[in-house]
Formats: structure tokens, C-alpha cells, sequence
């Protein structure tokens, strides 16, 4: 059942309504327990569990609407928070939605190094981050304001080249562009006003955080189950990049442990041969929903 949220403690957090961020938010907010439905449906949702109503926004609004203060918090990706140039702060890059701001051409134009952009036009849906760019280097361009589609511009003649944002590159293959070099990198940010909280709404930002990092460390870790002589405990455990110090179990066969730990999901492989070369046998590795440090 829906609880009546009382504005002064309640976060209202803004997210993409649809688009490259939305499904991955959405399950990040779900993965951290809080519960909602209809999102699809609504501009606004109120949580059932949680002391936070969701606002859905177009990604572009993002910003403006949590520097304002109308959202304490916003799911956006650092692309719009730069090109807004917004007095927000940053709590969090969340590693999903990556991509870069970079600018590209056509195949055969000649144009590659940033001089080689001197008077020429540049389409673009994110004007301030690419004028900057050309400014901060002594370059001067001519920018060609659109958006959407811009990767077609070089083709209609209504522009030289294009800065847009770039995760594969399949689209400006297509378009016969070449990439040439990149303005910024971006991710989703996890953004918070600068506008006065009460203590309430601190306290639920402190809780937020926490849910989301240890959700974090549990996705990009691994809960590792081995058997190994006891002989060999003190290599192994030289072995681990273990967060914390191993739990050692004895075993029927007394010769033998079992050691548990967690270590990072990309290091896992790095050392997997050599636990077995120490004698570390009957290795399991188990995903972990959530983490509380």
C-alpha cells in the first residue's frame, strides 16, 4: 500500500522517462529494493517502500530540474549535466550508459586533427561542451544547432563534420564518418541538488548511497567457495584479492579446509591457475545480490 509522502523528508529522485539509461536505472533502483509499478505510464511514482517518488523526465530536463532543487537527486548521463553547465553535485558514476562526445567526419573530407576544424561547420546536438572544446584550443568553428539526426548533415552539404555522442560507432559507419577524436567521455551520474536539504532528506541520501554501493560492490564481486590442504592455506590466502581476510572451515578430512571469501568478478580469472597450482581444488564461484560492507 502506498504511503502519503511527506515532502520535507522525502526524496524525489528525477529519471529518464525512456532511452539508453532508462532500463538500467530501472533496474537499479529495483535491485536495491525499492519497489514501484507503472512507470511506463506515469510522469510521477511513488515508491511503496521507500521514502521517494520518481519523477520521469526527458534526459535534457534532468539537470536543470535538480540544480533547481524541484528533484534532490537525479539518474543522468554526464553529457547532459557538462552541456547544461550545471551547479549540481556528483555522488556517484555508476559505469552504465557509456559513451563519449566526440566529433567525426566524412571518410574522405581530410579533416582529422582538431586544427583541421578552423572555419568549417559542425552539427551538433550539444553546442556549449563543442565550442568549448574548439575555444579552450584556439580554434575557431561555425556551429550548426540540431537535434536529432545529425548524423546525416555531412550528406545534405548543411554541415562539414559532427559532434555527437558515440558508443559503438555502427551509426557513423553507416553514415560513411570517421571518427576523429573524442570531446569528453560519459557515464550515468548519480546528481544531487545544492539547494538545502533537511536533516530528514540527508538521512535517506545516506541510506540511498549505501543500498546503491553495496549493490555496486556485489555486481562487480564474487563469492568464492574452494577446498584446499591445510598446508597451503597461507598461500592461497597470498594469492586472494580478497576484501577482507578469508573464513577457513575445517573439514571431514582433516588434511583439508574450506576456504570462503569474496574477491572482485575481474581478478577472479587472473589468479584461478594458480589457486590450483597451490593445491586449491573444487573451486565455486557465486554471484551475490547485494553487499553491505
Amino acid at each position: 500500500m502506498n504511503r502519503s509522502l511527506d515532502h520535507t523528508t522525502s526524496l524525489r529522485i528525477a529519471i529518464q522517462k525512456s532511452g539508453r539509461l532508462t532500463d538500467k536505472t530501472i533496474d537499479l533502483l529495483h535491485g536495491i529494493g525499492i519497489e514501484f509499478d507503472n512507470y511506463k505510464r506515469n510522469l510521477m511514482v511513488k515508491t511503496r517502500n521507500f521514502d521517494v517518488e520518481l519523477l520521469l523526465l526527458r534526459d535534457d530536463d534532468i539537470p536543470e530540474y535538480v540544480q533547481d532543487g524541484i528533484c534532490d537527486l537525479g539518474f543522468v548521463g554526464a553529457n547532459e549535466v557538462y552541456e547544461k553547465d550545471s551547479k549540481v553535485t556528483v555522488l556517484r558514476g555508476l559505469n552504465y550508459g557509456n559513451c563519449r562526445l566526440a566529433v567525426a567526419s566524412p571518410n574522405a573530407s581530410g579533416l582529422e586533427t582538431p586544427e583541421d576544424f578552423e572555419g568549417k561547420r559542425i552539427a551538433t546536438s550539444y553546442p556549449f561542451l563543442t565550442q568549448k572544446f574548439f575555444q579552450d584550443r584556439g580554434i575557431q568553428v561555425s556551429l550548426v544547432e540540431i537535434s536529432g539526426a545529425v548524423e546525416i548533415t555531412p550528406q545534405l552539404e548543411v554541415a562539414d563534420a559532427i559532434s555527437d555522442l558515440v558508443s559503438t560507432g555502427g551509426t557513423l559507419k553507416a553514415n560513411g564518418l570517421s571518427e576523429r577524436f573524442t570531446i569528453i567521455e560519459s557515464e550515468t551520474k548519480l546528481i544531487q541538488t545544492e539547494q538545502p536539504l533537511s536533516e530528514g532528506k540527508q538521512r535517506l541520501i545516506e541510506k540511498f548511497l549505501q543500498r546503491i554501493d553495496g549493490y555496486r560492490t556485489a555486481k562487480e564481486s564474487r563469492y568464492i567457495l574452494m577446498n584446499a590442504p591445510k598446508n597451503s592455506v597461507e598461500q592461497i590466502k597470498e594469492l586472494l584479492p580478497s576484501m577482507k581476510s578469508p573464513t577457513i572451515m575445517p573439514l571431514a578430512n582433516e588434511e583439508m579446509v574450506a576456504i570462503h571469501t569474496v574477491i572482485p568478478y575481474n581478478q577472479f580469472w587472473d589468479v584461478m591457475e594458480q589457486l590450483q597450482e597451490a593445491g586449491a581444488s573444487d573451486i565455486v564461484m557465486l554471484p551475490i545480490e547485494s553487499m553491505i560492507a
